[in-house]
């Protein structure tokens, strides 16, 4: 074995590593994103859970509930506090996803505490969450036990107030509630094997070359691109999907309304998500980079998506990206359907943004897009 000849291996594989910027790149950058992502969307107590509050006492008992539901706020943040007027329009809210909780001090709450007779507060819950519900129990739990006063007995009595929980649906198993998740990980994955990936699969093989002498526009090139992997990532999707509900058991209601809906939020998504792929690997001409961006792209978009972890406790620049996230509201949209009935209202903002964003990544893609050497 000669040493000089590994030398120059060494070297011959070095210089090559070091022609790549984009290799040393991903090296560098992978770790910091994987630890800035990941380490801020999973942060153990949860904080700035949206908390709905119907007063309808406005007695001194039900003021010093609520000035210790503001100082959870403005101490340790668990909550997000919003004082409501009407109790329907706090079940419509958690229904809608915009609260995950609405507490109800009922008429003469104070004036039953003074009397000893079986005070109570009504506590909302959007239960799909079962991190968050818990979260918000622990919260108010806080608030009531600040509550004590010579007038209520440390045993539990008629005098002692009682939180009563309303659950708006019914118990998920943890397996059910990442369903949505799992079917938004398939999406994602069928952009990354389908669509652009053939393209430059086409473009390594030197097979692209063909294309240009036919009479095929880049928009019909595009277009095909497109059709073809949207087929392929919905079929996944949906296997995925059904395979969920079989595993664990999950009853969807709905009916066709219900299937139908999340096939639309499906193909929004996969459309968009495939759009963006055509952007980001329009001039690429290597499948290892296809597999570098996948890796970044798996981390940036999955992880805020809401699919794991609550996202209002993301930190403030995190939940703002969230809010531009089109996995979130996939997700989110999802988790609407199969977990709490058909609901277009609530489904209104996140078929909007799907839309808007697949219509923006089809008519940036179709722009940028080449059709030369």
């Amino acid at each position: 074995m000669s040493l000089t000849h590994v030398l120059a291996f060494v070297e011959r594989d070095l210089r090559k590593f070091m022609r790549n910027p984009l290799s040393i790149l991903s090296n560098v950058l992978l770790p910091i994103v994987y630890l800035l992502i990941i380490g801020n969307s999973f942060q153990g107590t949860l904080k700035k859970l949206p908390l709905g509050v119907i007063n309808q006492d406005h007695g001194p008992f039900a003021k010093r509930i609520i000035d210790r539901l503001h100082a959870l706020e403005a101490g340790p943040n668990t909550i997000k506090l919003s004082l409501l007027f009407d109790a329907g329009e706090g079940e419509k809210a958690v229904r809608e996803g915009r609260l995950k909780g609405a507490m109800i001090i009922p008429p003469h709450f104070s004036k039953n505490i003074a009397r000893g007779t079986m005070p109570e507060v009504g506590l909302m819950l959007d239960n799909t969450d079962a991190v968050s519900s818990a979260a918000l129990q622990q919260a108010v739990g806080d608030a009531f036990s600040f509550l004590q006063v010579d007038v209520i007995s440390v045993r539990p009595d008629r005098n002692e107030p009682k939180l009563r929980l309303l659950e708006l649906y019914r118990k998920l198993d943890y397996d059910a509630s990442i369903v949505p998740g799992a079917v938004v990980m398939a999406i994602f994955m069928g952009t990354m094997t389908t669509g652009a990936f053939n393209l430059v699969m086409d473009r390594f093989l030197g097979v692209h070359e063909s294309y240009l002498s036919t009479p095929l526009t880049k928009g019909e090139l595009v277009l095909g691109i497109l059709i073809s992997g949207v087929f392929v990532t919905t079929l996944v999707a949906l296997i995925v999907l059904g395979s969920g509900i079989m595993m664990t058991g999950l009853t969807v209601t709905g009916g066709l309304t219900s299937f139908f809906a999340a096939l639309l939020v499906i193909v929004l998504t996969a459309t968009g998500l495939l759009s963006m792929m055509c952007i980001f690997l329009a001039r690429v001409d290597h499948p290892r980079i296809v597999g570098l961006f996948g890796g970044f792209l798996n981390i940036i978009f999955f992880f805020p998506s809401g699919a794991v972890y609550p996202v209002e406790s993301f930190p403030d620049w995190l939940h703002a990206f969230s809010r531009i996230n089109p996995e979130s509201y996939a997700v989110h949209a999802l988790k609407t359907i199969l977990f709490k009935g058909m609901s277009w209202p609530a489904l209104q903002e996140d078929i909007l943004f799907l839309s808007g964003f697949m219509v923006l990544m089809t008519l940036i893609s179709t722009g940028i897009y080449k059709r030369t050497l």
